[in-house]
């Protein structure tokens, strides 16, 4: 402010004194006039040139460019320098918010559920990956779209007509196949001036643990039940009628095999339980592969034997390369007994009489173990075998029953596999019999070195 007024004062002295001076030259007798009259000009072009100054500064404000600030002293220099130093701060917090902006899109984006904001007309204003993939949309093409003319399912369009927005909706997503289904909750929330947030969330997962969940205790309830029945009938004539010895002697006999069934059924279910519950197997018990597939052999040749007719009995083999001798398993040895003899009795059960079992132990490629159960049954069907592992599930219900089966013995042996790393594959050719194969990491047996 300083530096303006000395600037004026000393143009209006430097125009007073050529005033004067063209005065004095034209020896006008009134000099003082001259002399006014160049303090005026002198003062006019003071202000056109400070004029011209401010226009240049607002110039540059207009345009809002730091690198064209004008380089000035005094008044306008500090204007200047004050508004180049705000325009710097307010750069500083608008890249401050976009960051902050682009980091929030980012988490959103990142996010396991969808998000989709809608404006007040329901057109996508934005949305994230999750949500265009369940939905089916695009992001940049359904730009200003109403989601209403992009997703026609019946179930959405009711629930975007109503007006509580409390509740959640339940519907398939895009590219939702009978082998594959996809299944997307909905929530809608309001938010601003009539606009709406899409909250989706994959629930597929979550719909088959609860079916399997209601299966699961269907299927308890049924397998439960009928043998109850059965004692029940069984008690009952026992109590109401005068049976001879043999007769009472048979009846007994029937509820005794019903009730090893129920023991049985209760033994897997809490079989399964200690396998879910239970920490992971370590490394340090060893199981010889030659005393299992010994025992498992004992087991299976009584089981066979007691099955087949007279005259007709199965042919059982089981074989193991003589590198594998002296080899072992590395985990919980009564659960992986209990694997190999749940395959083994299965394929005996399902094994037709003078039919050929196969179980065989050989190393794999890469470093792991195979044990294979072969049989020459009746073969599955393909679209079973996705989920034989299944809990209850059966191919063929009544046949399963007659032989005695809980339905729990493959759900026993992937967990077993699970557990110790390895995986349970199942193949199968109707009127050829199947093969079930056991497969073992290489961390999860090792050759013993003899003397």
């Amino acid at each position: 402010m300083l530096w303006r007024f000395l600037s004026l004062l000393l143009l209006l002295l430097l125009g007073s004194f050529v005033g004067f001076f063209w005065g004095f030259l034209k020896h006008v007798d009134v000099v003082w006039v001259w002399l006014l009259t160049g303090a005026l000009l002198a003062g006019l072009l003071w202000w056109i040139l400070d004029a011209v100054r401010g226009l240049r500064v607002v110039t540059w404000l207009r345009s809002g460019d730091l690198g064209i600030a004008p380089q000035m002293m005094g008044l306008w220099g500090e204007v200047v320098e004050r508004a180049r130093r705000l325009l710097r701060e307010r750069e500083r917090a608008l890249d401050a918010s976009e960051q902050r902006l682009k980091d929030f899109l980012s988490a959103i984006q990142a996010s396991p559920n969808g998000v989709v904001l809608l404006d007040a007309q329901t057109q996508i204003e934005w949305c994230n990956q999750t949500a265009a993939d369940q939905l089916g949309i695009d992001s940049q093409r359904d730009y200003m779209q109403r989601i209403g003319n992009l997703l026609r399912d019946p179930v959405f369009t009711a629930y975007m007509a109503q007006s509580d927005t409390t509740q959640s909706v339940v519907m398939e997503g895009r590219g939702s196949r009978a082998e594959r289904p996809l299944r997307v909750s909905v929530q809608r929330h309001r938010y601003g001036e009539g606009k709406q947030l899409l909250l989706t969330r994959d629930v597929t997962l979550v719909e088959q643990a609860e079916a399997m969940r209601r299966d699961f205790v269907a299927n308890v309830s049924h397998e439960i039940r009928t043998p109850l029945t059965v004692l029940s009938g069984f008690v009952e004539t026992l109590q109401t009628l005068d049976l001879a010895a043999d007769d009472q002697q048979r009846y007994l006999a029937l509820m005794a095999t019903q009730a090893h069934r129920m023991q049985t059924l209760v033994d897997d279910l809490l079989t399964l339980s200690r396998l879910e519950g239970s920490p992971v197997p370590g490394f340090f018990h060893e199981l010889p592969l030659s005393r299992l597939m010994k025992a498992c052999e004992q087991e299976a040749q009584g089981l066979s034997a007691s099955l087949s007719a007279e005259g007709h009995v199965q042919t059982i083999a089981f074989v193991m390369d003589e590198a594998l001798t002296h080899s072992v398993l590395l985990g919980e040895a009564r659960e992986l007994q209990s694997a190999l003899s749940n395959l083994v009795s299965n394929a005996v059960r399902y094994t037709p009489a003078d039919g050929r079992i196969q179980v065989s132990a050989q190393a794999t490629s890469d470093g792991g173990l195979q044990i294979e159960v072969q049989d020459s049954g009746a073969g599955i069907a393909a679209e079973h075998l996705p989920r034989l592992t299944e809990r209850f599930y059966r191919v063929d219900r009544s046949r399963s029953r007659e032989s005695g089966g809980t339905g729990l013995g493959l759900a026993i042996v992937k967990h077993v596999m699970q557990r110790h790393g390895g995986t349970l594959s199942i193949s199968s050719v109707l009127g050829q019999g199947s093969s079930f194969r056991l497969i073992f990491p290489g961390t999860r047996w090792r050759a013993v070195k003899t003397a």
